[in-house]
C-alpha cells in the first residue's frame, strides 16, 4: 500500500522550517479536515510533523486540547476568508449577503473542501461534550453577528431572523455539498437565499 501524501509542507520553498508546536498544529489542521479527527493518530501527527510527544504534550497536553486550537485557528480563517469574500462584493449591504453562496462557491472550489469543521467535530463526538459545542455555536454567533449587521445596515425589518435563516440556509447547503459532492447545490441554495433578501425587501417596503 502507497504511503498518503503528506497533510502539509513543513518547509517553504524559500523560507525556514517552522517550529515543532507550528508543524504540530499545522499538520493536525490538515489531517483532522481531511482524514477525521478519530481516524487521525496522535502518532501519524507527530510523524508527518517532525516532532516529538514531549513537545506535543508539552504545548497541548492531550489530543482534545490539540483539537481545541486546531478549531480556534480553522474558524478564525474561515471566518477571516469568508468575511473578506463578502466585502469584496462591495459596500452595499444586500451585495454583501448576495455573495453568501459565491463564496461558499469558491471555498467548494478551491480544492481544500471538507465540510465544516465544527459540525464535523461533533458529529464525531459524544453529543454531551459541552466544549466542543460551545465552540461550534461561538463560531455560529460570529457569523449570526455579521449577518445581523448586514440586514440592520440593509433597513430590514427584522434583521435577526434574516440572520438566522441564511446561517441554516449555509449549514444546510455545506452539509449537501459535503455528502453529494454536487455544485449544483449551489444553484439551489442561491435561489433560495434571493427568496429570503426579496422577502425582507419586500417587508421593509411595507
Amino acid at each position: 500500500m502507497s504511503k498518503s501524501k503528506p497533510a502539509v509542507l513543513l518547509k517553504a520553498a524559500d523560507g525556514p522550517v517552522a517550529s515543532p508546536q507550528t508543524r504540530i498544529l499545522d499538520v493536525a489542521r490538515a489531517l483532522f479536515c481531511r482524514d477525521g479527527i478519530h481516524a487521525t493518530g496522535i502518532d501519524r501527527i507527530l510523524a508527518e510533523a517532525g516532532a516529538s510527544k514531549m513537545t506535543l504534550y508539552a504545548r497541548y497536553g492531550s489530543k482534545d486540547a490539540l483539537l481545541r486550537a486546531v478549531l480556534t485557528e480553522e474558524g478564525d480563517d474561515w471566518r477571516r476568508r469568508f468575511f473578506a469574500r463578502l466585502d469584496q462584493a462591495g459596500p452595499e449591504p444586500i451585495s454583501q449577503l448576495r455573495a453568501t453562496i459565491p463564496a461558499l462557491g469558491d471555498w467548494f472550489s478551491g480544492g481544500k473542501f471538507y465540510g465544516c469543521a465544527f459540525m464535523n467535530a461533533v458529529s464525531e463526538h459524544r453529543k454531551d461534550e459541552v466544549w466542543l459545542r460551545e465552540m461550534a455555536a461561538a463560531h455560529h454567533r460570529a457569523i449570526l453577528a455579521r449577518f445581523t449587521d448586514l440586514g440592520t445596515a440593509a433597513g430590514f425589518a427584522e434583521p435577526a431572523t434574516l440572520a438566522r435563516q441564511l446561517l441554516l440556509l449555509i449549514d444546510g447547503a455545506i452539509a449537501a455539498l459535503m455528502v453529494s459532492g454536487d455544485a449544483s447545490v449551489l444553484d439551489i441554495a442561491r435561489r433560495n437565499l434571493e427568496a429570503i433578501v426579496n422577502a425582507a425587501l419586500r417587508t421593509e417596503a411595507i
